[in-house]
């Protein structure tokens, strides 16, 4: 069993990927709802993310846009990345953390070599663990 987080975005959800692959790498598969075989059924929707993936080994971020009426900030849990380099773990903190918000810095702990807590300049949460 995998247990992956899911993400929904009010709109800007191909930005928001573009923005994690480009911290985070992986491979990132895209599915508009114009592509989708139910394109019909969202005329106003076209270009909007139906299904997205970012898959990096064994970790995959999924998520979609969501109609206006149903979209709601997210809340009450975080992202988790954990990462064995510290250094490396700073550098995808301060790439998330551009035009976010930092809710604890990055620094040593002692659980950890590196840990801080962000949200993203899409409301994404979350928590980077390293060198646990």
């Amino acid at each position: 069993m995998k247990i992956n987080p899911y993400l929904n975005f009010a709109g800007n959800c191909k930005e928001a990927f573009e923005f994690y692959q480009s911290i985070l790498g992986g491979e990132l598969n895209m599915m508009t709802h114009g592509q989708s075989p139910m394109a019909d059924q969202f005329p106003d929707w076209r270009d909007k993310i139906n299904h997205v993936c970012l898959s990096t080994g064994e970790f995959a971020l999924m998520g979609s846009d969501s109609p206006p009426q149903y979209f709601q900030q997210p809340q009450g849990f975080f992202v988790s990345l954990i990462h064995d380099d510290a250094a490396e773990g700073r550098r995808i903190f301060d790439a998330l953390a551009e035009g976010g918000t930092i809710r604890m810095p990055f620094e040593k702990t002692f659980w950890a070599e590196g840990f801080g807590i962000l949200v993203d300049k899409f409301g994404t949460p979350w928590m980077i663990n390293c060198g646990m």
